[in-house]
């Protein structure tokens, strides 16, 4: 998704998409990092959208969610305590908001603050988890929900634009680690080029836990890539096998502690 110029343009097109998706059966879809508003590191992205814009946009998306029984991950900014955050919204297939991650690693954007916590929910009855661009530099960040029981990673971003070649080999490389060291499924959203070369640069892609893509995008076009995923492929053993470690496994421990189980989204 290329985001457009007001946030009641980006919220119609994340419907009509969710509309379409769910009328061709999808029960997951994920929307880029800051989609609802644009993506800006110096400041706010759209700064004339106050949280109850936000919040009303987010309503909408809800109750197409719940129309069409599709569930969806969507990259806001969040305005909450004096603070204000990159945030992922999981909203589930019955129209409820279930958890907002707020982006830990934060790659540049002065107008945010980074999150504090991980977190498993269920989406679609499948335990997930969210991490947002430059998160996926961390391991930590999806090996933690992942030992606490998510089997799908949803990682939404707005990289780096094509000007920046050499850094589109890393940025594959790196989210396709992330799925094979965990045997875990990543559903990866990113915005697309624009026409002038800024902008992001496309390749969405959705990633089996061996590491095959089994679909992704190209650089320039607003595409769905879509792909039925096993979940029973998902089995999380090298990252279980973490935990076989005598001398970690106090430390794996005590970082299992900081994510966020959200009402039973862990058992298995």
């Amino acid at each position: 998704m290329r985001s457009r110029a007001t946030i009641a343009e980006n919220t119609a097109y994340i419907c009509q998409t969710l509309e379409r998706l769910g009328a061709e059966g999808c029960h997951i879809a994920a929307f880029p990092e800051c989609c609802l508003t644009g993506y800006a590191t110096e400041q706010l992205p759209l700064p004339q959208a106050p949280m109850t814009k936000i919040e009303a946009a987010l309503a909408d998306i809800a109750a197409t969610c719940r129309q069409v029984s599709i569930a969806a991950v969507i990259g806001t900014p969040w305005i909450a305590g004096g603070n204000t955050y990159c945030s992922a919204v999981a909203v589930n297939e019955h129209g409820n908001i279930v958890e907002r991650y707020d982006k830990v690693q934060l790659a540049g954007e002065k107008w945010a603050t980074p999150g504090n916590h991980l977190s498993v929910f269920r989406l679609a009855g499948v335990p997930c988890s969210v991490i947002i661009c430059h998160d996926e530099r961390y391991p930590e960040l999806v090996r933690l929900p992942v030992l606490a029981g998510a089997r799908l990673v949803i990682y939404i971003s707005h990289e780096s634009d094509i000007r920046h070649e050499h850094k589109i080999e890393p940025y594959r490389a790196q989210i396709v680690a992330r799925a094979v060291e965990n045997s875990v499924w990543i559903v990866h959203s990113n915005a697309p080029a624009d026409a002038d070369a800024g902008g992001s640069h496309g390749q969405s892609r959705i990633i089996a836990p061996d590491g095959r893509l089994l679909a992704e995008a190209s650089i320039f076009g607003e595409e769905v890539v879509k792909a039925e995923i096993d979940l029973a492929a998902a089995t999380a053993q090298l990252a279980n096998r973490s935990l076989q470690c005598p001398f970690l496994a106090d430390w794996w421990a005590e970082g299992l502690r900081r994510v966020r189980i959200v009402e039973g989204a862990g058992e298995q």
